[in-house]
């Protein structure tokens, strides 16, 4: 364990202020049930392989699940879908009461609306620290809306505006 002059909340102030983009990384399990968890660590990681990356906590109940899965789309939620995030977000066992969605080729929920999704296989989890980094390989991807995105911000949503 490594000293540090700092504390948790410390941490988490000073990091808030870099703002986010907000994703649902979305699955179907083996009965057909759509599964999903909101993350705001979400990054490209390589061109070649195409990889991204994002970072599940250890403690979240849906990332299990997920996992079993092996494949995954992610989500990247616009500006005025904050009622969506939230409700993805919440607790209970039906987070997608009322969400429409496709289903992409490789098998996961597309959500409706949404500025983009990546679709992925599950390439390697490795640990860190209180999360997991998980790479997912891109097998497809997609534009769908060309609109501003959904951001977290010093514990807050928002939107980005382009500086003409």
């Amino acid at each position: 364990m490594s000293v540090t002059s700092f504390d948790n909340a410390t941490f988490r102030r000073v990091l808030g202020h870099y703002p986010t983009g907000v994703c649902v990384v979305t699955a179907v399990e083996a009965d057909g049930a759509p599964i999903g968890m909101v993350v705001g660590s979400f990054t490209s990681v390589s061109l070649d392989p195409p990889l991204v990356a994002f970072f599940p906590a250890k403690s979240s109940s849906s990332w299990p699940r997920l996992q079993a899965v092996g494949k995954f789309c992610v989500n990247v939620l616009a500006s005025d879908q904050q009622p969506l995030c939230r409700q993805i977000a919440g607790p209970g066992p039906d987070k997608f009461a009322g969400v429409t969605h496709r289903v992409s080729a490789n098998g996961s929920p597309i959500l409706d609306n949404v500025v983009a999704w990546i679709d992925c296989t599950l390439d390697a989890v490795h640990e860190a620290g209180d999360h997991y980094i998980a790479l997912g390989r891109v097998v497809a991807l997609e534009v769908e809306r060309p609109d501003r995105p959904l951001l977290f911000f010093q514990g807050s949503y928002g939107e980005f505006s382009l500086i003409q």
